[in-house]
């Protein structure tokens, strides 16, 4: 986000604390759709691709981010990118941003990167997406020259995206905040990727999961770049995934200022380690949210 936008955002958010309370409601709650990340129900998606739709939007989830991207057919789920829209379409939903399998060609040439990129491109637009994001690096590229490998294709990736007219973002582990002799992945990310072309999806769940940062301190340092958020709790025991408002993140004290953090989509999220099944973990996050959490956005 330019720094004037982020500063119009703000000037919006101060008149709105000025109106009369009931207005200033309608207006955050109209803000942000509930979004969820639907590598959380991966397996329904993939047996039954428009009744698990049907049933997230029946527990109130209206925007999604993707995952199952087919680059050789440009499909999302085995199904035709355009078909996809249509269904999404359909049952008034929308998708935001996807994952893609960038760690796969991270040993490639920039030529292999880059036709990859352009099928990715090709979905993203297909399906309405404004963003396409990296989610996920191998273990063996854990470490500080793969680190300095990243932000060499982050860079690479994000100008053929944004000349294409979208966004590209990078999504948080654990592993990036990993010390080794003082230095981590992460700092390498925030400090040697573009901001105006590399923006940051933060998940909140592997912030907190270590000791050295926390979303707001995050935000802190770099306000505006932090366009997306996964939401998503903590057992107190196993520090294993868990259900919204299951588990020991007290999202209340934790979750940065939106308009400061430059978000414009979150999506709940849960990685596994379910309750009872992925689909009744979706809804038990999305009860607990719109009762507990919802107002802060």
């Amino acid at each position: 986000m330019k720094r004037r936008d982020f500063i119009n955002r703000t000037a919006v958010l101060g008149s709105a604390a000025m109106l009369p309370l009931g207005m200033s409601q309608q207006k955050q709650e109209a803000r942000y759709k509930l979004g969820y990340q639907l590598y959380s129900v991966n397996e329904d998606m993939n047996k039954d691709t428009e009744g698990t739709l049907q049933a997230l939007k029946g527990m109130g989830y209206e925007d999604f981010e993707v995952y199952g991207f087919g680059p050789d057919q440009v499909t999302y789920y085995g199904i035709p990118a355009a078909t996809f829209k249509q269904l999404l379409d359909d049952m008034g939903l929308t998708a935001t941003s996807g994952h893609y399998g960038f760690s796969d060609f991270f040993e490639k040439s920039d030529s292999e990167l880059g036709r990859y990129v352009d099928q990715c491109i090709k979905g993203a637009k297909a399906i309405g997406t404004p963003y396409i994001t990296w989610p996920w690096l191998a273990p063996k590229y854990r470490n500080m020259e793969g680190y300095r490998k990243l932000v060499e294709k982050l860079n690479f990736i994000s100008e053929r995206v944004n000349a294409a007219g979208l966004g590209f973002a990078y999504h948080n582990h654990g592993y990036e905040f990993d010390d080794y002799d003082g230095e981590n992945g992460y700092e390498l990310i925030l400090t040697q990727t573009d901001p105006e072309l590399v923006k940051l999806q933060m998940d909140m769940y592997w912030v907190m999961h270590g000791p050295a940062s926390t979303p707001k301190s995050l935000v802190a340092r770099q306000p505006g770049r932090f366009v997306m958020w996964h939401i998503k709790d903590m057992d107190a025991v196993t520090r294993d995934y868990t259900e919204l408002g299951n588990g020991s993140i007290n999202y209340l004290n934790v979750l940065p200022d939106p308009v400061e953090s430059g978000l414009e989509y979150f999506y709940i999220e849960q990685g596994g380690n379910f309750t009872h099944s992925a689909i009744k973990s979706a809804e038990a996050s999305a009860e607990y949210f719109k009762a507990s959490l919802q107002h802060l956005l």
